[in-house]
């Protein structure tokens, strides 16, 4: 059964279904595209942009399908092949249409100037660069963000009103202590305002006294020596 050549071509497609992504860019040979690529370096993972135009596309329809994009940088010219269905190529954006009649555009490597230049054609680009592959997962991870905020939320509240009689005992006691400093203070500075006044009458009064004697004593002892 499994030498048939039907078996074999059903077999190969099962498991390409399971690699291949629901819907893909429609590039084409002279488009001015944008590729997101992911690159991992040690640990960490970052996207990469790539902006070219697309000389050469291969096997369309296919999970194969490939495009090898063109730029010039600093005067060398760079071309990089993405497969479209890889995972590490997370977005193609088609920023510019032309008209072209080749599928390989390999003319365009001895060109420069105006002569790379290519005509532009109009087309919706929105339509062309929107996928449904690239909504279901900005879905999905909305619903795992709101999932795993749920999780620790669910939590935190238990373990908050667990310790809750504790913190009420403990703020209790410390408004005890608060309101106990509080009135002592009051009273201290009422003892203070009420002694304060009298003492200062109290003094003057003996100041005084005390000037009025010494001054009846010196005119005393004078009137003594003069008899």
């Amino acid at each position: 059964m499994l030498d048939s050549p039907l078996v074999m071509h059903q077999l190969i497609q099962s498991v390409e279904n399971n690699y291949r992504k629901k819907q893909v860019v429609d590039v084409r040979s002279g488009d001015s595209v944008r590729v997101h690529q992911k690159i991992t370096e040690g640990n960490k993972e970052r996207v990469q942009i790539f902006e070219g135009f697309v000389i050469r596309t291969d096997r369309k329809g296919s999970v194969t399908s490939r495009i090898t994009v063109r730029r010039i940088a600093s005067g060398v010219g760079v071309e990089k092949s993405f497969l479209l269905h890889s995972p590490l190529v997370v977005k193609v954006e088609v920023v510019k249409r032309a008209k072209v009649r080749r599928k390989y555009l390999t003319y365009m490597r001895e060109r420069s100037g105006k002569s790379a230049r290519l005509l532009g054609v109009s087309f919706d680009k929105e339509a062309v660069n929107t996928i449904d592959e690239i909504l279901d997962k900005e879905v999905g991870a909305v619903e795992a963000k709101k999932s795993t905020d749920v999780t620790p939320k669910d939590e935190k509240p238990a373990e908050t009103e667990a310790a809750k009689p504790e913190e009420v005992k403990e703020e209790a006691k410390d408004e005890v202590k608060e309101e106990t400093k509080e009135e002592v203070k009051q009273e201290a500075k009422a003892e203070a305002d009420s002694s304060a006044p009298v003492e200062k009458v109290e003094s003057k009064e003996e100041k005084e006294l005390s000037k009025k004697e010494k001054a009846e004593a010196f005119r005393k002892a004078q009137e003594e020596k003069k008899k």
